[in-house]
């Protein structure tokens, strides 16, 4: 392996950082991203026995006891039900947009690494290649099994690269496809919750 890393130049430990730096966040941003993290069953249960402004102390209660994404946008909608509808909504709109920045917070380093590490892979070939050609030039060598294993560990760079870059590309799409979900989830429970609420209103 090491030999491996150092035939690739500086290039391949530039890779190898980068490689860490886009494992981390995978790991990172999966723990963040659990379902549960974002939506805890607890407070989803109280927003299902939530039915009269009585109630609404029992959801503040397990908001607080389990903070989340979901808690803050519930806490929002719930000391705004003396507003008008639409203001509260806006209200919670303006909160959900910060809670979904903090949820992709991170997945532009996957981004990022999707897009960079192929280019070091392709550039430390090309640097492996202009130095292969060099040194073959200098010497004058026609030895074309020295060639081949000389662009061969060339070509580890573009392997190390693409290697690096397909993991963090699927993560990527992964969590961004989740975080979604979990945002049209989170939208329909506080809908639901101020449906609720102001239907009750009308009918006082």
């Amino acid at each position: 392996m090491w030999e491996f890393l150092k035939a690739g130049g500086p290039f391949m430990f530039l890779l190898v950082t980068t490689s860490i730096v886009g494992l981390t966040f995978i790991i990172e941003r999966g723990l963040a991203l659990r379902w549960k993290k974002v939506i805890p069953p607890d407070v989803e249960d109280a927003v299902e026995r939530c039915r009269a402004k009585e109630d609404l102390d029992r959801l503040h209660v397990v908001c607080n006891l389990q903070p989340s994404a979901l808690s803050r946008l519930l806490t929002v909608a719930a000391e705004h039900l003396n507003w008008p509808k639409g203001e509260n909504v806006d209200a919670i709109q303006t909160r959900a947009r910060h809670e979904v920045a903090q949820l992709e917070r991170g997945l532009v380093v996957l981004e990022i690494v999707v897009g960079i590490a192929p280019l070091l892979g392709l550039v430390g070939t090309i640097h492996g290649l202009i130095t292969l050609f060099g040194d073959l030039g200098r010497t004058g060598l026609n030895d074309n099994a020295a060639l081949a294993r000389g662009i061969a560990i060339a070509l580890n760079t573009t392997l190390a690269g693409l290697l690096t870059a397909i993991p963090s590309l699927i993560a990527w799409s992964y969590y961004n496809k989740k975080v979604e979900t979990l945002a049209v989830e989170m939208e329909t429970l506080c809908d639901e919750l101020l449906r609720r609420f102001y239907r009750h209103e009308q009918n006082d």
